[in-house]
């Protein structure tokens, strides 16, 4: 979703407190009593989720949304697909490890080690190059490099390396060629997984949920009542996930 950082940065609890608090100081002789309260109280709820006690509660009930393993029924997939979940920067090569943000990493540790425990295993892992990058390396080629090292066969990784979005993750893999099974194990972060699952349902697959990279925490002293950049960046995520999952529920409806 080309769109999802413009998005993002209204719906952003600094981003849209600060836009809304800017209305309501231009506006402020011409607004009503209870228009003014609305919009203080709406400023107070940004405030609590710009802290670590609000952000992490906020995550929290998000991932709890993602499907435990257990949930899975016998038997169970012997597919995986793992789900990049993002670049910082162009890789030089597939070995160039440190492009990878801290989701991509945890996912693919969670999908090597799911595959070593599973036998006869295919790990598939998707993600194509950074966009707007210069180069084609791709996401799913670091990936796969890292699994590897997990000691996942290489014979039995395939990688698609060209999707940018989690909706092309899911059309993408459901187009290669061998052809994927319809059940397979979905691993991706676990405040990504709902929105995952659908796009991945929409596709024509019976996905099993095997959510990663936690970030909800627990708290941590009177610190927590504090704003943070990491609680912003928490709560970010989470409200991106659910402009996401409105968009694919409108898609997948149409």
């Amino acid at each position: 979703m080309r769109w999802m950082p413009i998005v993002d940065a209204f719906l952003s609890p600094l981003g849209f407190g600060l836009l809304l608090a800017l209305v309501l100081w231009l506006r402020r002789r011409r607004l009503s009593r209870a228009a003014l309260r609305i919009g203080i109280a709406i400023e107070i709820a940004l405030l609590v989720l710009s802290t670590p006690i609000g952000a992490n509660a906020l995550v929290a009930w998000q991932e709890s949304r993602a499907p435990l393993p257990d949930a899975c029924a016998a038997p169970q997939p012997g597919t995986i697909v793992v789900l990049s979940g993002g670049i910082r920067r162009d890789a030089a090569d597939a070995r160039d490890f440190a492009t990878l943000n801290v989701a991509s990493l945890q996912r693919t540790v969670a999908g090597a080690e799911l595959a070593r425990r599973t036998p006869d295993a295919q790990l598939v892992l998707a993600g194509g190059p950074r966009v707007g990058g210069h180069n084609d390396v791709s996401q799913a080629e670091v990936m796969a490099t890292i699994a590897e090292g997990f000691g996942v066969p290489a014979l039995s990784i395939r990688a698609e390396a060209l999707s940018t979005t989690t909706w092309e993750n899911a059309t993408r893999a459901r187009a290669l060629d061998p052809p994927l099974p319809q059940r397979i194990w979905l691993v991706t972060s676990a405040t990504h997984m709902p929105r995952a699952l659908l796009a991945f349902r929409a596709a024509g697959f019976e996905p099993c949920s095997y959510p990663a990279d936690r970030r909800a925490s627990p708290f941590d002293g009177l610190a927590d009542f504090l704003p943070s950049a990491g609680a912003v960046a928490n709560t970010d995520a989470v409200l991106h996930e659910w402009i996401g999952e409105i968009a694919y529920r409108l898609r997948s409806a149409f």
